[in-house]
């Protein structure tokens, strides 16, 4: 997709600008600096959000690059040739990033930010957005109200698809096994491959994109999916439960060795994405939520049930462990292979 950059003229001194001493620090030296993140309409949903009141109160022009591997992260790092002073990733890649030493802690003071839940709090990555993996069906199919029920074909006939993920597709299978949200982590990896033997021979696709699920019911390939929320929500056809939803985190880290004065900068645009109004925005955009504890309140009050952190669906999901995956990855990965062999 491509990317709508905004470029406004540098604005006049506005009143709570001196409140982020970075952004007065930088605004006579910086006018620009690059943020690279995901695209799409993630993307677009930083621009309207957060880009354009950043750009209005300090003049700075942010240009918007991806898409956003881990591996270019790594490469510029080590080039020693920062381009950005934002770099988006998801929570696992943020944990990897920080034990290599690609990335630097955020000055907090200088964020100042509005009221955020606390994991979206990160020493070295702003918690800018959330998303979960939820299950969903065809709304003519027989609801589900847990992953026991998604892996009780006898009672909720059809066919499935589950992601070719490991890290999605073993706390979907101990929650299907009867493992408290809270008590996932640390993950029992035998026990979750166990559970997934027995309802590999009901899953029609192993997805590798999020367009994939929505797509495969709305063609009555699968009656029962695993999807992104954000896919799902709002679909004709289609129903949908955060009940027992994975829920994970977006962060925007700073790269190692990034320009002191653009970090000063993009201190400043962090700010704004912690203030609950340019959350709602952002949310309009695409149906996925910002850090604010009070956004219920400003998101569309017919439309709650869309959103991941409402006071509501929060409460009902788990919480990921990316410093665990961080530390077992390629021992899970390579078990996630040798299952797939049996397909």
């Amino acid at each position: 997709m491509t990317n709508r950059r905004t470029l406004l003229k540098a604005t006049a001194f506005i009143p709570g600008t001196l409140a982020l001493p970075g952004i007065a620090r930088a605004q006579g030296t910086v006018r620009e600096f690059r943020m690279i993140e995901a695209g799409g309409l993630s993307g677009d949903s930083i621009e309207a959000g957060y880009i354009r009141p950043f750009t209005a109160r300090t003049g700075i022009r942010v240009i918007r690059e991806n898409p956003n591997p881990l591996g270019k992260l790594r490469a510029m790092v080590e080039s020693r040739s920062i381009t950005a002073a934002l770099y988006e990733l998801g929570s696992l890649s943020m944990a990897i990033a920080q034990a290599s030493g690609l990335i630097e802690e955020l000055d907090w003071a200088a964020i100042n930010p509005e009221p955020m839940f606390p994991e979206a709090k990160n020493p070295y990555g702003f918690g800018y957005q959330y998303y979960s993996t939820i299950m969903a069906w065809r709304s003519d199919a027989k609801p589900l109200t847990s992953w026991a029920d998604f892996w009780n074909v006898r009672d909720f006939p059809g066919k499935r698809t589950l992601p070719d993920n490991v890290t999605l597709a073993v706390p979907m299978a101990l929650l299907a096994d009867g493992v408290a949200p809270a008590s996932l982590y640390p993950l029992d990896l035998r026990r979750a491959f166990r559970k997934l033997d027995q309802i590999k021979g009901n899953i029609a696709v192993w997805w590798g994109a999020g367009a994939q699920p929505p797509q495969l019911l709305k063609d009555n390939e699968v009656q029962y999916a695993a999807s992104y929320s954000g896919r799902v929500a709002g679909q004709s056809g289609i129903t949908f439960t955060y009940a027992q939803g994975l829920l994970d985190t977006a962060y925007f880290t700073v790269p190692k060795g990034a320009n002191p004065a653009e970090k000063a900068a993009a201190m400043g645009l962090l700010h704004e994405m912690s203030v609950p109004r340019n959350q709602a925005v952002a949310a309009e955009v695409v149906p996925y939520t910002g850090a604010s504890p009070t956004l219920d309140q400003l998101l569309p009050q017919d439309r709650l049930a869309m959103y991941p952190t409402t006071t509501a669906n929060k409460a009902l999901q788990a919480l990921g462990n990316p410093a665990w995956w961080a530390q077992n990855r390629d021992a899970a990965e390579r078990r996630w292979q040798e299952f797939k062999l049996g397909l």
